[in-house]
């Protein structure tokens, strides 16, 4: 993993995680990398000092030239403003999966892991036709497809894996 310091056109300055140096390449080249401030695609790399590890060594943290009281900082000045973690973009696909699923779930009966028998049922004539949601396994739904019975999962938002 590497850390990048970003900079975007209007000199928002920001870092940002990537797998290697072709990642950041290729996230870029989409626009999938945009500051969080104002939303800008226009992102650059900024100049950063390396990282070094320090091994074993200690070494001595020296005191500030002047002494620092509590009434010579200004907290107001210091305090970093907020980030946004995830692009405009990024929060209105969320949202928009957010509505979906919303709106599945409040239109389907829920059949818990039941869900591949009444699937299986409905198509067959057997039980009488309507929106159920639930829970199957990856046989299971292989099973469905291939017998013609049409199934789809539902979005699973980074909120519901905290």
């Amino acid at each position: 993993m590497i850390l990048y310091r970003l900079s975007c056109e209007k000199e928002h300055s920001f870092e940002s995680w990537f797998r290697d140096s072709a990642a950041y390449d290729a996230q870029r080249a989409q626009e999938l990398v945009t500051c969080p401030l104002c939303g800008s695609a226009e992102v650059e790399k900024a100049l950063m000092a390396p990282a070094l590890g320090r091994g074993t060594r200690k070494f001595a943290v020296e005191a500030p030239a002047e002494s620092v009281t509590p009434e010579s900082v200004d907290v107001a000045a210091e305090a970093p403003a907020p980030v946004a973690l995830m692009s405009e973009k990024e929060q209105q696909l969320r949202a928009l999966l957010r509505a979906v699923r919303d709106q599945v779930v409040a239109h389907s009966v829920d059949v818990g892991d039941e869900f591949a028998t009444r699937a299986r049922r409905m198509h067959e004539g057997e039980e009488e036709r309507r929106a159920i949601r639930g829970e199957a396994d990856p046989e299971e739904v292989r099973a469905l497809i291939e017998d013609g019975i049409e199934v789809l999962p539902l979005p699973v938002l980074p909120d519901e894996r905290n």
